[in-house]
């Protein structure tokens, strides 16, 4: 009976700790990635632009990645520019938002190899080029803060400041930066 009464206490300690061990798991080359994602919602990440004066893209301390600000840079190199609320729509922001996102995703990979390193999207600081008089900022980057949220689920909800700016370098619609933790 005592030896049942052990095992019985080492089973209950070995469930415990394969759950809490599963948990808190690193991903592994055999579950899904985030390219396979990417590749679902029709993504394809563009090569990362290279800064436009003395800064870097990323810089990691830690498990943290600190991202620069992008932009919604077109395949072309121009960028969507204009004010939200003056020359653009707040759904034309959106999108100028999710094309951010998209630049943001590349330069993340471009720094750490693969997003599936990915363990949180921890802070977004959106920027929105727009008139005094408008507040609908955090409209305008839910576009960005959709995508993070579709590409990695409950990875990509965040916390986040939506502003507004007089303006942004190269006229563009919206800049965000964002800090990322990784496996």
């Amino acid at each position: 009976m005592r030896n049942l009464q052990h095992f019985s206490l080492l089973f209950c300690i070995l469930i415990t700790g394969i759950s809490l061990t599963a948990q808190n798991k690193k991903p592994s080359k055999g579950q899904s990635s985030i390219d396979q994602k990417l590749v679902e919602l029709g993504i394809v990440l563009p090569s990362v632009s290279a800064p436009i004066a003395n800064y870097v893209n990323a810089v990691q301390t830690g498990k943290l990645i600190f991202l620069a600000g992008k932009g919604p840079r077109k395949e072309d190199g121009s960028y969507i520019t204009g004010k939200v609320g003056v020359d653009l729509t707040i759904e034309q922001g959106y999108e100028a938002a999710q094309l951010t996102a998209i630049n943001q995703l590349a330069a993340l990979k471009a720094e750490i190899g693969s997003l599936d390193r990915v363990k949180r999207i921890v802070k977004v600081l959106g920027m929105v080029n727009c008139g005094s008089d408008f507040g609908d900022q955090p409209k305008v980057i839910n576009g960005f803060s959709d995508l993070m949220v579709k590409v990695f689920g409950e990875k990509g909800k965040h916390a986040r400041s939506a502003v507004g700016m007089s303006s942004l370098p190269s006229k563009m619609a919206v800049e965000v930066e964002m800090i990322v933790e990784i496996w």
